[in-house]
């Protein structure tokens, strides 16, 4: 995210006075409509793609290879085609969040977060209207461009206009929104799958009303005052910064984000200050974060849900209720992590959320070997055990990886490459979101139930890996993450100078001074 700022933690120990105004709370409620436009997404395509008058116009052979008597439980939908319908628009993400960060800092996150919203209309119109499967992607790819300019906009936006003590929180509202844009198509995917010839139409166009809602509120937000400062608007900056806060002292968080801004503009090349060896401790940790995030399976359940739950013998109608439950169970769970991430912390969530993940995985693989063969349909009462075992793992990931991953990867990158940082880590979201999109029906043809298991061994694996070597960087400032986090890391301060490490209790009280003196 070239350009970046995030100045709300800046500076010193010390708490800027400030109000969880109801300024913020709109500007917040209405950027993060972003995050509903991307979980609408995700929750749609995977209804859609079980419906039969969509298969027959686009998928004839997955239509035929469905009702086939005979025909293997677990290669029901496998087709490439199919899957570049549904991880095409991740390539378009990718491409377009890069030219985002650019655009976040030329003209600000207001331009960006319009821009989202209406390649994403424009996307959901010629979903709607697509007669052919070349129509049917290029519709895909501008929902792609949409996403990632989102996604790369409503992060920045939603912690730059956040007072520090909140950001945690409502940072977490954009992964809230996601959960209750899933369930929202779900839910529409649940009512139009009885609507003959057009019900798929009405599903893939339903994505037009979150961009327009995200379009019409962009007017009514204010822009954010890092940025305004960030292009040479001082005084509008400062006008800004007091409506959002609430009062009027708020000189102290001016000139802080006046400081971080100065700095920030020295670094002309971030990505290649992401290359130095200081860099790799939260480069690894920034990014890794988003490819465990998705190895967790989680895009499994919720892309591909419908589709499973027919896997099992659940008919079309009753597998997408399956899914309306699962994403009832996304959104309600999420809210555990906004009034929980400031006092438990990001390493014991995410700890606790892959055990859960993982014992429901096993168990879920565990259930479908034994039960679903080639052939066979699974009985009735272990299909009802299996939606509540992918309910509780759900449960797991809603408030642990899913919100934490976004919230981590904006924390851990120093001033000067956290512009750069923070696109690399949504870069690799896209990219391995694609990965498991792409793939995933023809593993599940391959694997079959052992797929649950793939998963499970990433689980343990993350587990590892946070206990180990993710700090915990709850309550740390975020321009303090070098001294007080990597450098004391047992492992993570090798890559910083000896002299760096061990500093003169005598010089940490000079700065302490000097900090006070100004």
């Amino acid at each position: 995210m070239a350009g970046g700022v995030i100045a709300a933690d800046s500076g010193s120990n010390q708490d800027f006075p400030a109000k969880l105004t109801g300024q913020v709370l709109i500007c917040t409620a209405i950027a993060a409509f972003g995050g509903l436009m991307f979980g609408y997404d995700i929750g749609i395509s995977g209804g859609v793609t079980g419906m039969d008058e969509f298969l027959m116009k686009f998928f004839p052979n997955v239509y035929i290879k469905k009702h086939h008597a005979h025909e293997n439980n677990y290669c029901k939908f496998a087709d490439e085609y199919l899957q570049l319908f549904t991880s095409s628009l991740y390539l378009a993400a990718i491409v377009a969040s890069c030219a985002a960060s650019f655009m976040c800092k030329k003209f600000g996150r207001k331009p960006t977060m319009q821009a989202a919203s209406i390649f994403f209309f424009i996307g959901a119109i010629l979903n709607l209207t697509a007669k052919k499967l070349g129509m049917l992607i290029l519709g895909r790819l501008f929902l792609g461009a949409g996403v990632g300019c989102g996604n790369q906009a409503v992060p920045l936006f939603i912690t730059e206009i956040a007072p520090a003590k909140y950001r945690g929180g409502l940072n977490v509202c954009f992964q809230l929104l996601i959960t209750i844009g899933i369930l929202i198509a779900n839910l529409v995917n649940y009512f139009t799958s009885n609507i003959k010839q057009y019900g798929w139409r009405i599903s893939l166009g339903g994505a037009a009303v979150p961009a327009i809602i995200l379009l019409v509120g962009s007017f009514m937000i204010v822009e954010t005052p890092a940025s305004l400062i960030e292009r040479g608007k001082k005084e509008r900056g400062l006008k800004t910064l007091k409506r959002i806060r609430g009062v009027d002292d708020v000189e102290k968080e001016f000139e802080e984000i006046v400081r971080a801004t100065e700095i920030a503009n020295k670094i002309k090349h971030p990505f290649r200050e992401l290359t130095k060896r200081p860099s790799v401790p939260p480069v690894i940790c920034g990014t890794i974060i988003h490819v465990f995030q998705q190895f967790t399976g989680i895009n499994v359940v919720m892309f591909y849900a419908p589709v499973l739950f027919q896997t099992m013998g659940f008919g079309s109608n009753a597998s997408l209720l399956s899914a309306v439950i699962t994403g009832t169970v996304n959104s309600l769970s999420t809210l555990i992590a906004v009034f929980s991430v400031d006092i438990a912390g990001r390493k014991k969530l995410l700890i606790m959320g892959a055990l859960i993940c993982l014992v429901a995985q096993c168990a879920i693989g565990g259930l479908l070997k034994t039960y679903l063969t080639e052939t066979s349909k699974v009985p009735s009462g272990t299909a009802k055990l299996v939606v509540g075992l992918i309910c509780l793992y759900v449960n797991g990931f809603a408030w642990s990886w899913g919100p934490l991953g976004w919230l981590i990867s904006s924390e851990v990158f120093p001033l000067e490459t956290r512009s750069g940082g923070f696109f690399l880590a949504v870069a690799t979201n896209m990219f391995c979101t694609f990965l498991i999109a792409q793939a995933f029906l023809s593993m599940l043809c391959t694997m079959q139930a052992y797929i649950y298991f793939f998963f499970a061994a990433w689980l343990v694996t993350m587990i590892v890996f946070v206990a180990a070597m993710l700090p915990e960087t709850k309550g740390i400032p975020i321009d303090e993450m070098v001294e007080r986090v990597w450098k004391k890391h047992w492992f993570w301060k090798r890559f910083y100078k000896s002299s760096d490490i061990e500093r003169p209790k005598a010089s940490i009280q000079l700065e302490n001074q000097d900090k006070q003196n100004q």
